[in-house]
């Protein structure tokens, strides 16, 4: 299966499919003001689903993520999630 990329080379992964997330996590690691507008420009994921995305990624993958403001940031990848790995699901 071939994935589409958007504007900014962002693999486009289906609903549902536990790459999103990934997607999102390093989305909010390489962005230099990651809010909820620029994370949903970047990611091309709707701006309604990213709070309850960063929860799930929280929950199920046990990273720690904080929000100042209205910019996220990664305090803990977690235990289960490396860095590098979950990276290479952004472009591919």
């Amino acid at each position: 299966m071939t994935l589409k990329k958007n504007e900014h080379g962002v693999i486009q992964y289906p609903k549902a499919d536990a790459r999103r997330l990934f997607v999102l996590l390093s989305a909010i690691e390489v962005l230099e003001r990651p809010t909820l507008t620029t994370l949903a420009n970047y990611t091309g994921h709707n701006k309604g689903t990213i709070d309850a995305d960063i929860a799930k990624l929280c929950e199920q993958f046990g990273a720690v993520i904080s929000k100042n403001g209205a910019v996220y940031q990664i305090d803990s990848w977690g235990e289960i999630l490396k860095q590098k790995g979950v990276r290479k699901f952004l472009q591919g």
